[in-house]
């Protein structure tokens, strides 16, 4: 029987390294998430705009963008507004600049009763210069 050194098992040692796998795999599947939903973010209003060839772009300096869906909802922007808020942001806009030109925009199956509501308020408001927002009319096709 030889007398020597005994080998002790010094067992597990601490894991001094982190596993970055796993949270790469999840970075990745949060940037294809983002990817994919970031444009349906922009929530943008779709309207069916009348179509002319008449309709040129201005160059107002002060421009407030005012719009009419096809269920008579007032915008300001892209934002919903009632006729209360929309009467008050219009009045701000008209007490900054009295020159402020109103983009209107209006789908073209609103009732032409609910579009002159619109251009009252902004009358009443102040403001005068109102342009209407078409989409040039396509080619006729031969």
């Amino acid at each position: 029987m030889a007398f020597g050194r005994l080998e002790r098992n010094p067992g597990s040692q601490p894991m001094s390294e982190i596993n970055m796998t796993p949270l790469i795999d999840v970075m990745l599947v949060l940037l294809v998430i983002f990817i994919i939903t970031a444009p349906l973010m922009t929530s943008s209003l779709r309207l069916d705009l009348p179509k002319t060839e008449a309709g040129q772009p201005t160059d107002a300096g002060s421009i407030l963008q005012l719009a009419v869906d096809e269920q008579g909802r007032y915008y300001a922007g892209d934002e919903v507004v009632d006729a209360t808020r929309l009467a008050v942001r219009v009045r701000e806009a008209a007490r900054r600049d009295a020159q402020t030109e109103v983009q209107l925009r209006a789908d073209s199956r609103v009732p032409y009763g609910r579009v002159a509501e619109l251009i009252g308020l902004v009358q009443d408001a102040g403001l005068s210069r109102i342009g209407f927002v078409t989409e040039s009319a396509a080619a006729p096709t031969k």
